[in-house]
């Protein structure tokens, strides 16, 4: 019996070290043992950033912004992943196998790849801030934000620069990152908001929602209209109906100097409040019967100074 338990033994303990040895060869990369094999396909491979026959420009550097890059990084690593599904999905179509499998592996490949984020600018902060004191350095970045807004075409839709504003953005971010109890950070992040529901993509509405939401949290007696704002992004690029109403109430309690946005938050609480016109998000509002109950459009976007006018309507109460 000790000789049996002697071999049994002596097989554990060679079987523990060629596992062993093979995790320290392999850099103690253990998922690499225990996770999913890629699927491996035979075909022609290239390089990945000098392709034979294609032309790539070089990137330049000089003059850019970390944001610039970033950006423009994260478009083209998206492309890329789209661009090999409809490539699969095009040899599919037209009875490539061979071909479709390749753009298949390499799609699937990506799946190893770790898309860091390296920049969280157009996120507002998770912490608490507190605008406690004035700060001449928050200053400076603030009123160089509102200049380049203005270069930018806030005021002028025509003259609109999108790298321009770009960097009005970097300097609103820096504010908030660098000076967390300036009294400029609730002003900042109204700004920041703007900029990205004006002037940027669709998907920026959900960031610039985040930003209006910080800045009344920092300084609830903001002069701006945030809430106004928020409300008409809820409500007509969201379609979050229920917090848009809630948001418009608001406006009624707590921004009453601007009797333009004052009359169109009326309206809409009315056509929200009545149930021929409640949805659910994701939908559109319905077109009531009645046209002195029709659905106003949406505020006018593009110039951030200038506060819109509703329609014709009857006076609110």
């Amino acid at each position: 019996m000790r000789t049996l338990t002697d071999r049994f033994n002596r097989r554990m303990i060679a079987g523990l070290g060629i596992v062993l040895g093979t995790v320290l060869a392999g850099g103690c990369k253990t998922d690499e043992i225990a996770g999913p094999e890629r699927t491996k396909v035979a075909g022609p491979t290239t390089d990945l950033e000098t392709p034979a026959g294609i032309h790539v420009p070089d990137i330049k550097t000089a003059g850019r912004t970390e944001l610039d890059l970033v950006e423009e990084m994260i478009l083209h690593r998206t492309m890329y992943a789209r661009l090999l599904r409809a490539l699969a999905n095009y040899y599919n179509e037209n009875g490539n196998a061979v071909k479709e499998a390749w753009a298949r592996t390499e799609l699937n490949d990506l799946k190893y790849v770790k898309p860091y984020r390296y920049i969280s600018d157009t996120e507002a902060p998770a912490t608490e801030l507190k605008p406690t004191q004035s700060i001449a350095e928050a200053d400076k970045l603030f009123n160089e934000g509102r200049a380049l807004m203005k270069k930018g075409g806030s005021e002028i839709p025509g003259l609109y620069n999108q790298r321009t504003m770009k960097l009005a953005l970097a300097k609103f971010n820096e504010l908030v990152d660098n000076y967390p109890d300036s009294d400029k950070i609730a002003d900042a992040a109204f700004y920041i908001a703007e900029i990205h529901k004006e002037y940027f993509e669709e998907k920026d509405n959900t960031i610039a929602a985040e930003w209006y939401r910080k800045a009344l949290q920092w300084n609830p007696n903001i002069q701006h209209p945030v809430r106004f704002q928020l409300a008409v992004l809820l409500d007509y690029r969201m379609h979050e109906r229920e917090n848009a109403l809630a948001m418009y109430q608001e406006v009624v309690k707590n921004e009453r100097s601007n009797k333009s946005n004052l009359d169109f938050a009326y309206r809409r609480i009315a056509q929200l409040t009545d149930e021929r016109t409640r949805h659910s998000p994701g939908e559109i509002v319905s077109q009531p019967k009645s046209s002195s109950t029709s659905t106003p459009p949406p505020p006018a976007a593009g110039i951030i100074e200038v506060k819109p006018k509703p329609p014709a309507a009857t006076s609110a109460q």
